[in-house]
C-alpha cells in the first residue's frame, strides 16, 4: 500500500478518535436535557460520564482497527507508531509522514468538534476545557506533574505492551483489535482523573490547540511522557518477549535432541 494512502488511512482514524472520543467527553460526559429536570432539580442526568468516555475512546480505537488496520496498522498515535518503531515492527523513515497525518486528522477532529460545539451558546472551549489534558490545577483531580508524568508513562508503557502482544504473530489476529480497544478503555477508567487521560501526543495537542494558554504551556509533558513510555515498551517487548529468530530455535531444539 503506497504510504500516501496509509497516511490517509491514519488521518481520518486519527480524526475520528479525536472526534469521538474527546466529542464523547465535551458533549455528552454531562449531558442534561432539559426534559430531565423538575423545576431546579436533575431528575435523571442523561450524561455519560467517566465510564462512557473511556469506552468511547475503546471504541474509536476499536472500529477503526478493523476498518484501516489492513491498511495502515491503525497507529491513530504518535507514541505507538514510535514504540512500534522501537520495537523494530515500523520503519523509522516513515514516523515523520505517519506522526504528520496523526496531528493533522487530530486538529481536523478538534476543529469539526469545536464548531458543532459551538452551537450551543453556553459552551465555552476556555471554560469547558474542551477535554484537554493538564496537571496540577487543571488535572481533573489536582494531581501534581510528577504524578501525572509517571501516570502517563505507565499507561502509555502499558497500552504498547498491549498492542505488541496483542498483535504479536503468536497471537489470535482476530482479536487484537478487542484487546486494545478494550485496554484502552481500562487506562481511561485509571487515568482520566489524573490528567483527562493522553497516552496520545495528537490527541493532546489537538484540543490544546483550541483551548490556549494553560493548555499549550503543559503540552509538553503530553508529548514526552506518552513517547517515553511508548519507547521503553518497544525495547522491553522486543528484547524480552518476542519470539526468538529461526535459527536460534533449531539451535535450541537441537541441543535437546543430542
Amino acid at each position: 500500500m503506497p504510504l500516501t494512502k496509509r497516511c490517509l488511512a491514519e488521518f481520518f482514524g486519527t480524526f475520528w478518535l479525536v472526534f469521538g472520543g474527546c466529542g464523547s467527553a465535551v458533549l455528552a460526559a454531562g449531558f442534561i436535557a432539559d426534559g430531565a429536570k423538575i423545576g431546579n432539580e436533575i431528575a435523571f442526568p442523561l450524561g455519560i460520564g467517566l465510564v462512557g468516555v473511556s469506552l468511547a475512546f475503546g471504541l474509536t480505537v476499536m472500529t477503526m482497527a478493523y476498518a484501516i488496520g489492513h491498511i495502515s496498522g491503525c497507529h491513530l498515535n504518535p507514541a505507538v507508531s514510535i514504540g512500534l518503531a522501537v520495537a523494530k515492527r515500523f520503519p523509522s523513515r516513515e514516523l515523520f509522514m505517519y506522526i504528520g497525518a496523526q496531528v493533522l486528522g487530530g486538529v481536523a477532529g478538534a476543529g469539526i468538534l469545536a464548531l458543532i460545539a459551538s452551537g450551543n451558546p453556553e459552551f465555552s472551549l476556555v471554560d469547558s476545557g474542551f477535554a484537554a489534558n493538564g496537571f496540577g490545577v487543571h488535572s481533573p483531580g489536582n494531581y501534581t506533574l510528577l504524578s501525572c508524568f509517571v501516570a502517563e508513562f505507565i499507561c502509555t508503557f502499558m497500552f504498547l505492551m498491549i498492542i505488541l502482544g496483542a498483535t504479536d504473530n503468536r497471537a489470535p489476529a482476530a482479536l487484537a483489535p478487542m484487546a486494545i480497544g478494550l485496554g484502552l478503555t481500562l487506562i481511561h477508567l485509571i487515568s482520566i482523573p489524573v490528567t483527562n487521560t493522553s497516552v496520545n501526543p495528537a490527541r493532546s495537542l489537538a484540543p490544546a490547540l483550541f483551548v490556549g494558554g494553560w493548555a499549550i504551556q503543559q503540552l509538553w509533558l503530553f508529548w514526552v511522557a506518552p513517547i517515553l513510555g511508548a519507547a521503553a515498551a518497544g525495547f522491553v517487548y522486543s528484547n524480552v518477549f518476542d519470539a526468538p529468530k529461526v535459527e536460534e530455535v533449531e539451535g535450541d531444539l537441537s541441543g535437546v535432541r543430542g
